[in-house]
């Protein structure tokens, strides 16, 4: 049985991570960061503060949340950086498949990096693509839907919402965001949902090509209808509706995806060989 530990386990990601990897063939041993709140403490969830001790015999560590650098001093086992800023200098985990063998540490893919990647395997005769990524807070973990919230009972009680937590105003706003360098003519839109981004592409065929449907690969879904937000948020696979135009010329490709249930949680327990 693979021993895990969960670094962070506290946390929305954590606490996630902790409760799927439960449910597999593991066993997992929950820390927080470092000495516990009298919340953790007495929290539903039983959260040990972090030793060298308690890591003896790990097979696999896994951060959620950033401990003392000392903490893994020495340790002889795997680490798996999954926090929203993970060491750059790691190799990220492969888009398909287990660990690959030799490597020591590995980091977390972002997931619209992810869904990215798998669209040649979505759709045929696929060319030109642009589009917009509704985000939501889930991204930031704890601290963006706790942010929201507590912007959100500003708002309504006719107060100016505390920036400090998001870093901006997200509460009943719609936020453009500047496309970042090598994201090409993909913009991306911050919303004031918690959980489930959607990606909507304007897709066109390449040339001498027409656009359709390929079987959809493990962890993704086909659906009858654009997904909404709340859809993907309580689904672990990646939800993909296609709208063909100009006799497979275009298309309008809606995917969504929860980026902890599938972008974070998924691709987990395919590098650990938990996947059923």
């Amino acid at each position: 049985m693979l021993k895990l530990a969960v670094i962070g386990a506290q946390t929305l990601l954590g606490r996630e991570l902790v409760g799927a990897l439960e449910a597999r063939d593991a066993s997992v041993l929950p820390l927080s960061i470092g000495a516990l709140t009298v919340e953790e403490e007495v929290g539903d969830l039983v959260v040990f503060a972090p030793s060298q001790a308690l890591l003896e015999g790990m097979d696999v560590v896994i951060l959620a949340d950033t401990p003392d650098l000392a903490l893994l001093e020495g340790f002889p086992g795997r680490i798996l950086d999954l926090r929203s800023e993970p060491e750059a200098r790691i190799d990220p985990m492969p888009l398909a498949g287990p660990w690959p063998k030799g490597a020591k540490s590995l980091r977390g893919r972002p997931a619209l990096e992810q869904v990215l990647a798998l669209l040649p395997s979505l759709i045929e005769g696929l060319g030109e693509v642009g589009g917009t990524h509704l985000r939501s807070v889930a991204w930031m973990g704890d601290r963006g839907l706790d942010g929201l919230v507590e912007q959100t009972l500003a708002v309504l009680n006719g107060e100016d919402p505390d920036l400090a937590k998001l870093g901006y105003r997200q509460a009943f706003e719609v936020v453009p965001v500047t496309p970042a360098a090598g994201k090409g003519r993909l913009m991306e839109i911050r919303v004031p949902s918690f959980h489930g981004d959607l990606l909507i592409l304007q897709i066109r065929a390449a040339e001498g090509k027409t656009l359709a449907k390929k079987a959809a690969p493990a962890g993704v879904a086909w659906v009858d209808a654009a997904p909404s937000s709340r859809d993907v948020a309580i689904s672990p696979d990646l939800l993909a509706y296609l709208d063909l135009a100009s006799g497979g010329q275009a298309a309008v490709l809606t995917l969504g995806f929860d980026p902890v249930l599938w972008g974070t949680l998924r691709p987990t327990m395919r590098v650990l060989g938990l996947m059923d």
